[in-house]
């Protein structure tokens, strides 16, 4: 940013140069003995004013170039974070159904301790808690199946696969 800042103080002061020097050669010029004087004046300033013009637009294309290349940055900066926060709210989701899943785990799990030492044993019970555990699998395996896609799209960028999976030749 500072660099954008800097062009555009030497933009300004070329500028202001190159006014100054079409100020003097729109001005008479004083009447002097010699004429040759006043033809290597105005060659020096049309000289000069040449070499500010071109100087100008190197800047203004340096600056160009810098504002594409930030513009370009931000929109990338921008795009990984919409995609970390979707990221972020279904690791969100993820670890919420965990939670509830590992809840009613625990739950089931101490009803059949106390059924076993009441010496009952509940089909139901027993059910509950294989159901419970059989949703808590479910949950873990696609748990680990969102990290691993997350893992092998970080990974297509660097090892060049396209969509099919084959690398390009």
């Amino acid at each position: 940013m500072s660099d954008i800042v800097e062009l555009e103080r030497r933009i300004t002061a070329a500028l202001e140069r190159i006014g100054t020097g079409i100020d003097a050669l729109g001005h008479e010029p004083p009447a002097q003995a010699d004429a040759g004087d006043n033809d290597g004046e105005i060659a020096r300033l049309s000289e000069a004013l040449a070499a500010e013009r071109e100087a100008n637009q190197q800047l203004e294309e340096r600056v160009r170039v810098i504002r594409e290349r930030q513009e370009t940055t931000v929109a990338a900066l921008e795009k990984e974070v919409a995609s970390l926060r979707e990221e972020s709210m279904a690791h969100g989701a993820d670890l919420g159904r965990i939670k509830r899943v590992n809840s009613q785990l625990r739950e089931n799990n101490q009803a059949l301790r106390e059924a076993n030492a009441d010496g009952l044993s509940d089909p139901h019970l027993i059910n509950k808690s294989m159901l419970a555990e059989l949703e808590a699998l479910r949950t873990r395996r696609e748990t680990d199946r969102a990290e691993m896609d997350e893992i092998l799209a970080e990974l297509k960028p660097l090892i060049g696969a396209d969509e099919g999976g084959a690398a390009h030749a």
